[in-house]
């Protein structure tokens, strides 16, 4: 099997989330990934909770990196920023729009440097726009993607996602980008800017909200959509263990099947009546609170769209899970004396492979062979310790 990226350099000026994401993704399927911190590291390494004197937050999202510290502010790590760059195919910068620019470090420089440099800039709201200058967090861009408010139950206050959808979603349009502009290179030579939004990214996961918003003419209402809890036939509901279910039986098929086994089949033919929806909801709530959630499960199999609610052990644990090697436990991690779980790679190939190693960088911990790679002397390199640009 062949690792697809292996001949790709990316240089990672990000930090955080979305841009370790991005670049956790495109090394897990070969390209040499060299993440820049500062002195003081990536302030995601301090995050709680701590596993092995760092964040597991941290190591969730920079496996197969190398670290060099550098100070961009200096002439000296600028210089050396650039010598790396010349050499390199990717630059990814999580940085607000103008502060390449402040450091001198622009695109429109760094292309004369490397006419085949891929930039992409992956920011809250984008390089235009009046808001690309303001600071926000997932929790901001979420909001104002018009997501938020349409998370949660009708009865309740908008609710704040597990997922980070705007990081994340900001991290695979950041990949696809990259993907892109690789593939474009390819014809052209080229390379070019890749602006990359959380917002918009966000925006773009609205598709079926946005058209049924232009369908229905109305306002989306939190918890009252077609997919969202208004819906008998698509919704959660309780059982006697205080446990949960998921119905996805938008099919005709799927809700006969559904209906027969709680022993309603005067509900089949009403399937999406829209004003006998409350009144399935509640009766259909009333007959699965009567069996334990392993109970209906046992009784429905694999037949239709109905799965259980799970917790994050059990997910763990679940032979699906465990056959797509989707959740990975590194045990004893770093001598720890715990386990560190992570996602693992989330595409499959036939013929392509991805790393296999979990190895994390510590800050800094690749500055000497790198800049031995670029030609430095080892009393230069001295130099510029005790200056402390790297």
């Amino acid at each position: 099997m062949t690792i697809p990226l292996s001949s790709v350099r990316v240089l990672d000026l990000s930090r955080g989330l979305p841009g370790p994401f991005c670049t956790q993704i495109l090394s897990d399927y070969g390209a040499e990934i060299i993440k820049i911190e500062d002195r003081t590291g990536d302030p995601a390494r301090r995050n709680h909770p701590p596993i092995a004197g760092e964040s597991a937050q941290f190591f969730s999202v920079n496996r197969n990196k190398r670290s060099l510290t550098l100070d961009l502010k200096t002439k000296e790590g600028q210089s050396i920023f650039k010598k790396l760059l010349s050499n390199s195919d990717v630059l990814i910068d999580g940085f607000r729009p103008g502060t390449m620019e402040k450091l001198g470090l622009g695109y429109e420089i760094l292309k004369e440097l490397n006419p085949g440099l891929i930039y992409c800039s992956l920011t809250a709201f984008g390089s235009t726009g009046p808001l690309r200058f303001s600071p926000a967090h997932d929790v901001n861009v979420t909001a104002l993607a018009g997501i938020t408010e349409l998370t949660g139950r009708h009865d309740g206050p908008p609710a704040i996602s597990t997922v980070q959808i705007s990081a994340l979603s900001g991290a695979l349009y950041a990949v696809i980008a990259v993907l892109i502009a690789l593939l474009q290179r390819k014809e052209t030579g080229l390379g070019q800017y890749c602006d990359v939004a959380m917002l918009d990214s966000s925006i773009s996961l609205l598709a079926y909200t946005l058209a049924e918003w232009s369908a229905n003419r109305n306002i989306p209402q939190r918890g009252k959509e077609r997919l969202t809890g208004n819906s008998a036939y698509f919704n959660l509901y309780e059982t006697s263990d205080g446990r949960y279910l998921s119905l996805g039986a938008a099919e005709k098929k799927f809700w006969e099947k559904f209906c027969s086994g709680i022993g309603k089949p005067e509900y089949i033919e009403i399937h999406k009546e829209e004003s006998r929806q409350d009144e399935m909801i509640e009766e259909i709530q009333t007959i699965l609170r009567g069996k334990s959630q392993q109970e209906w499960m046992e009784i429905f199999g694999e037949e239709i769209c109905l799965t259980p609610v799970l917790n994050l052990d059990e997910v763990s644990k679940h032979p699906q899970v465990q056959n797509r090697e989707m959740i990975i436990k590194l045990d004893n991690f770093r001598e720890s004396g715990m386990d560190l779980a992570l996602p693992g790679p989330a595409i499959k190939f036939s013929d392509i492979s991805c790393q296999e190693t979990f190895e994390f960088p510590r800050t800094g911990q690749h500055k000497l062979e790198i800049l031995e790679e670029l030609g430095y002397t080892p009393d230069e390199i001295k130099l510029f310790i005790e200056k402390e640009i790297i």
